[in-house]
Formats: structure tokens, C-alpha cells, sequence
């Protein structure tokens, strides 16, 4: 069985098509992992949903912070926004469907020394702490979306503590999961930061460049992160590779050192 991660697809399903038939993609030999972010901003999220949905146990698939925004717009929690492009999904007569497979998808998943979450973690947090936190979001989504959905935005709390309870707790590991891109060593976090990382003397680093962070061990698989490109270093695997914005969408093998497949963006139109 081979492991491929793939990167942040963004509704751009005909590079995932070309980058299926690049990795001769089988599904009685292969596994694909997907960093989240399937949807939004590219030309065909409704394909791109069918297409992996369609894979069944052949893909593990974690939530990404567009993935949870079509489900908040689904659920009429937060208004649509200029850069989205996911009407076609919302008015699809297999939308109950897809969005159903969507919430239930993880927001992190750990298997041996890997674990893949789409955007990051604190310094605190171990891969424990971490799958724990995701499974803690997996069952409020599932009890009550709408009620998830409704005090999920916002930037607040900032910073990680672990008597944080409730609604703050939960919206806490959304954003870290979904959003994060640095922080500092003692966990306060700054979702504004988008492009390169700040440079010293600011204590904002990347999330994964902290020395002394609980998830060393780990090999981390993520995506979110378009201005760094393909990341290889510090023990993770970033995967953005920024298809949506005229990159590449990328594929890495888990379980052999060879250099990374990337598929050009299709030169389609993006909004926003």
C-alpha cells in the first residue's frame, strides 16, 4: 500500500484528475491523504467534492477552514462571501450527501508517526492533545452543527490555556487546526499574518519552527500555507503549493523518499 498527501485541491479538479494519472492512482493498492481546503475560490468544487467523496476508504480526508465555511453557509450561519465559488455545490441534488460525508471527515488524523491537520498546531499541544481537541470539534459538529456554526468565527481566544472551555475551547481548536500559520513559543497566535513570516525581532514564527514544540516527534502533514510553497523541513510536509492561485497542486509519497509530483494550475480564473 502506497501513501500519497496531497495538497489543498481548492476546487481545482481537473489538476486532481491530471494528478490521479500522474501517480497511476490505484484503489486496490493506493491510499491518497487530503490536507483539507477541497473546496472554494477554484472553477469545479462540486467535481472535486464528487470526485473524492467517490474514493470511499481510499481517502482520509481532514477539514479545512473553506471546507467549514461551506458547511456554516449551508447552514446559514455565516454570509457568502465575494471569493466563494461554491453556489454550484450549495444548489447540487446530491448536496445533502456531500455535506454529510464533509461533517464527518476529522480535523485531524494520526496513524504510526504521522499526523495531518490542515493548517497546524501550538507548541503546546502533543499529538495527543491534538487528535483529542479534533475529536472534541468532530462530536460538536455532529451534536449540533448549527449551534457550532454560529460562535465559530472570530479570532478569540488567542492564546492557548487548557482550562479553555465551551464555545472558546472549541472555536480555539477550529482556528489553530484550520487557520494557523505562526504563533509564538508560549502559544498566542495571530491569524493575520497570511504571506512570509514575520521577520525577528517578532516573536511570531512559523508554528512547526519552534524547536521545543510538543509535536517534534511527529512527521506533520499540512496545507494552508500558499506563500511558503513546498515545505520539507522541521519534521513536517507542507503540501499548499498554491493551485488555486495560478501554482501547482502538489502529491508527496508518505512512504518513500522520492521527489515530490506537482501538476500546473490550468490556467483558470480565480475569484477574489
Amino acid at each position: 500500500m502506497t501513501r500519497y498527501a496531497i495538497g489543498d485541491v481548492q476546487g481545482c479538479d481537473e489538476e486532481l484528475r491530471a494528478l490521479l494519472r500522474r501517480l497511476r492512482f490505484s484503489p486496490d493498492r493506493d491510499r491518497l491523504w487530503f490536507v483539507g481546503d477541497l473546496v472554494n475560490r477554484g472553477p469545479n468544487s462540486l467535481a472535486a467534492l464528487r470526485r473524492v467523496r467517490a474514493l470511499g476508504d481510499n481517502a482520509v480526508v481532514v477539514l479545512g477552514n473553506h471546507d467549514l465555511h461551506l458547511l456554516a453557509l449551508a447552514h446559514g450561519a455565516h454570509r457568502r462571501r465575494k471569493s466563494d465559488t461554491l453556489d454550484e455545490v450549495l444548489a447540487a441534488p446530491d448536496r445533502d450527501a456531500l455535506l454529510e460525508w464533509l461533517l464527518t471527515r476529522p480535523l485531524a488524523h494520526a496513524e504510526g508517526r504521522d499526523l495531518m491537520v490542515h493548517a497546524g498546531l501550538v507548541p503546546q499541544w502533543t499529538v495527543a492533545l491534538t487528535v483529542s481537541l479534533a475529536l472534541e470539534v468532530g462530536s460538536a459538529l455532529r451534536r449540533d452543527p448549527q449551534a457550532l456554526f454560529d460562535h465559530m468565527y472570530g479570532d478569540e481566544p488567542d492564546r492557548w490555556h487548557p482550562q479553555l472551555a465551551g464555545v472558546e475551547r472549541l472555536r480555539f481548536a477550529i482556528n489553530v487546526l484550520t487557520r494557523l500559520r505562526v504563533c509564538t513559543a508560549d502559544g498566542r497566535v495571530d491569524f493575520t499574518v497570511k504571506g512570509e513570516p514575520p521577520p525577528p525581532p517578532s516573536p511570531l514564527r512559523p508554528w512547526f519552527a519552534h524547536t521545543q514544540r510538543e509535536s517534534r516527534d511527529a512527521r506533520v502533514i499540512f496545507g494552508h500555507w500558499s506563500a511558503l510553497g513546498l515545505v520539507r523541513d522541521h519534521g513536517v510536509i507542507g503540501l499548499d503549493t498554491g493551485c488555486v492561485w495560478g501554482g501547482a497542486l502538489s502529491a508527496v509519497d508518505l512512504d518513500a523518499e522520492r521527489a515530490p509530483l506537482c501538476v500546473p494550475c490550468a490556467g483558470h480564473q480565480i475569484i477574489g
